[in-house]
């Protein structure tokens, strides 16, 4: 661990529209709280502004974050725009639209006609006269279905000046062309880990062919979504862990960076020691051995493994 860097540069580069960024990035989720869509319990507020300021120290100039990250007392893109602001040109803020929660938290989903005043609540919460990125994130309700329609409301916003820069979260290969042919799409934002299923691992070779950055999300938790920590983690990914003096979270999302120069990951934390660990794990190297190994995890289905 000594030989490693904790400098986001480590992995490398990529290009969202003209705007170059560090693969290793931060996810503002967890800045609200430990479950933040669940009720969590609110981190300490100097804390989470800690963390972000020391996450650009560290060279993080890709943040990823949205108007519906927020519990009780906290919100993601106030935090931020307390912690950040005056901005540095070299910080590219991506953010989602397409969820909505009220006050009390309950979700809603925004029509087409919906997503200009959602744009315009990031703008307004941010402190922002545009926005960089702005991911239309697809309904779990609409995974097979059109969102030109959608797609085609950004692409307004984008040509009024409010947004530069746009992507999709959570799609298909099949909505990704769609997305392409009403508006330049510059990242898919998606699902993705150690153990992803065969069809989301052909949608990232399918943004490397197309020059379109893949961002995945939950890179650590991966499939369950919960702790990559726990008793029940893969044999294969404590093994590898253990050659390298490493976590097998800094494992994770090393895999996840090794998959393609067009990989951004975005891990989120609220802990300074859990950043630090993120960020170094950009200049962890695994094996092509080691890369085998733990591509050939499979999901786990209700019934047990699909493969080892």
């Amino acid at each position: 661990m000594s030989s490693w860097t904790n400098a986001a540069s480590a992995a490398g580069t990529w290009c969202l529209g003209d705007r170059v960024v560090n693969r290793l990035g931060f996810g503002a989720m967890r800045l609200t709280g430990t479950a933040p869509f669940h009720g969590g319990v609110p981190r300490d507020r100097d804390r989470s502004i800690g963390v972000l300021r020391r996450a650009v120290e560290l060279g993080v100039n890709h943040v990823d974050t949205a108007a519906f990250y927020f519990s009780a007392t906290r919100a993601a893109n106030e935090l931020i725009n307390r912690a950040l602001a005056p901005y540095p040109d070299e910080l590219v803020i991506s953010t989602k639209v397409g969820p909505g929660r009220d006050p009390s938290g309950a979700w809603w989903w925004a029509t087409p006609e919906q997503l200009r005043g959602q744009v315009e609540e990031n703008l307004r919460q941010l402190g922002r006269d545009h926005l960089d990125v702005v991911n239309l994130r697809v309904p779990p309700s609409n995974r097979t279905g059109s969102i030109g329609e959608h797609f085609a409301a950004l692409a307004d916003l984008r040509a009024a000046g409010l947004v530069r820069h746009l992507g999709v979260s959570h799609v298909t290969a099949e909505q990704l062309a769609e997305a392409r042919t009403v508006a330049p799409v510059v990242c898919v934002q998606n699902p993705f880990g150690v153990g992803a299923p065969d069809e989301d691992r052909a949608l990232l070779r399918r943004c490397g062919e197309l020059g379109v950055a893949f961002v995945p999300f939950f890179a650590i938790a991966g499939a369950r979504h919960d702790s990559a920590r726990g008793a029940d983690e893969h044999e294969a990914v404590r093994a590898v862990a253990r050659a390298h003096g490493a976590s097998v979270a800094q494992v994770r999302l090393a895999w996840t960076l090794q998959q393609g120069p067009q990989v951004l990951a975005i891990p989120g934390t609220g802990d300074p020691e859990h950043l630090a660990e993120n960020v170094a794990a950009g200049a962890l190297r695994l094996s092509a051995g080691e890369l085998a190994r733990l591509d050939a995890i499979r999901p786990v289905s209700a019934d047990g493994p699909a493969s080892n």
